[in-house]
């Protein structure tokens, strides 16, 4: 049974840091349910405590993840649709490639910008630059999590905490 669950845990904790940079899969989320189902599967080798831990960490996660983009928008200028646009822009992206993922995200913003709302090329660029640096931070936040989500459960495993 034990093999078993580690062969379920360790695939969903892979794809989910996988997840972290490719935003079309649920990244924490996914390592949070695995680390459920181990600890749902093998109760005596995670505490409740740590698991709860965890599930900060994966919400931190998500409050980073929408903080950077909104943030990095609005402080370099951009509008709702500015937002609107990058999102639209990381999502034709994500199926191409992942610096295609931030070209979308910058060039989505950009063109929002300037067709829908009407501001000049220099304001569309700088909400562009917003939304790709917000983006960049968002991810680096969004991984960071994963990671430390990850020491804490193999601290609480190996620990037996």
């Amino acid at each position: 049974m034990e093999y078993f669950v580690w062969a379920l845990t360790i695939p969903l904790v892979l794809i989910g840091l996988a997840g972290c940079i490719v935003p079309i899969l649920p990244g924490t989320t996914l390592i949070l349910v695995a680390m459920l189902l181990h600890k749902l599967l093998l109760p005596a080798q995670l505490s409740w405590w740590v698991l709860g831990m965890i599930a900060l960490l994966w919400l931190l996660s998500l409050l980073a993840d929408l903080a950077g983009v909104l943030i990095g928008t609005r402080m370099f200028g951009g509008s709702k649709w500015g937002m609107a646009g990058a999102g639209g822009g990381a999502l034709v992206g994500v199926f191409i490639s992942l610096p295609a993922l931030l070209l979308g995200t910058f060039l989505g913003a950009v063109v929002a910008e300037k067709l829908i709302t009407g501001k000049t090329g220099s304001q569309s660029l700088r909400s562009g630059v917003g939304a790709a640096t917000g983006f960049l931070l968002s991810t680096v936040a969004h991984t960071a999590c994963a990671l430390a989500m990850i020491a804490l459960f193999l601290a609480g495993v190996i620990s037996r905490a």
